[in-house]
């Protein structure tokens, strides 16, 4: 279930550069919205992320759906 603004914590959301293995903050903010649920992560607490997609994740299974859903999209599309 995807998280509705009143759960958001105050501030903007981050807008964020993934590299390996930091990030860069290219616009300053509390937090960023997970890729596959809609979570909010705190940026304090990010963990996981993608740099080919330039995604955010929740928590390893969020970040090994993406890639499930990634292949699964090459895979039709071939």
């Amino acid at each position: 279930m995807k998280d509705t603004v009143s759960n958001r914590p105050p501030g903007p959301e981050a807008v964020l550069k993934y590299g390996t293995p930091e990030f860069e903050v290219i616009t300053p903010g509390a937090y960023v919205t997970c890729a596959i649920t809609g979570s909010v992560i705190l940026v304090e607490h990010l963990k996981y992320w993608s740099v080919e997609f330039q995604e955010a994740y929740v928590d390893a299974a969020a970040a090994n759906q993406r890639l499930i859903d990634a292949r699964g999209q090459a895979a039709e599309d071939s």
